[in-house]
């Protein structure tokens, strides 16, 4: 993977991080903090993970250290507190992800990465353990979705997202 590529990857993410936010949304404020499945997360700390560890893993390829601390999850949450903000954390953890792709170059995709997780690798490796990562924890949301009876969005539905993470012609075209 070189910046070029990146860039690419980054958007199609972008993509699917508007049709993940329509998905944190369809599901019931009164189910965001139960736990349908005995053993794991309630939809909040899901989302709280899924989107933390997304921005935790770009800040950490483009610094070269990966710092996530997924045991803080769990009191995010709790201060978090409604689906509402919730969704405004997913949010801004985007944001600070975009930023920080932003910084990444062909130089940090090369470089070794540290991590929490006893273990290095190649920044462009950290790209796709973080692509793996999102996509595994937005499958489990899409089937809480359906416990809490809810419909979730088609999977690739990205013209049906809000303007900024829409298909890029599609977004300027909205965007006048």
């Amino acid at each position: 993977m070189n910046e070029q590529m990146l860039q690419q990857s980054w958007d199609q993410m972008r993509q699917k991080y508007g049709v993940y936010l329509r998905l944190l949304d369809a599901i019931p404020e009164q189910q965001y903090f139960t736990l349908p499945v005995p053993g794991m997360r309630s939809a909040a700390e899901l989302a709280v993970h899924t989107s933390g560890v997304l921005r935790d893993i770009a800040q950490g390829v483009a610094k070269g250290r990966i710092t996530a601390d997924e045991s803080a999850d769990a009191e995010v949450t709790r201060k978090l507190g409604s689906k509402a903000a919730v969704i405004d954390h997913a949010r801004r953890c985007w944001a600070q992800a975009s930023a920080a792709v932003a910084t990444i170059g062909d130089a940090q995709l090369s470089a070794t990465v540290e991590t929490p997780w006893n273990m290095t690798f190649p920044g462009f490796v950290g790209m796709a353990i973080l692509h793996d990562e999102f996509v595994h924890h937005r499958g489990q949301l899409y089937v809480y979705a359906r416990l809490a009876g809810a419909e979730p969005p088609f999977l690739w539905g990205f013209g049906e997202n809000a303007p900024e993470f829409r298909p890029a012609r599609e977004a300027v075209a909205a965007n006048g």
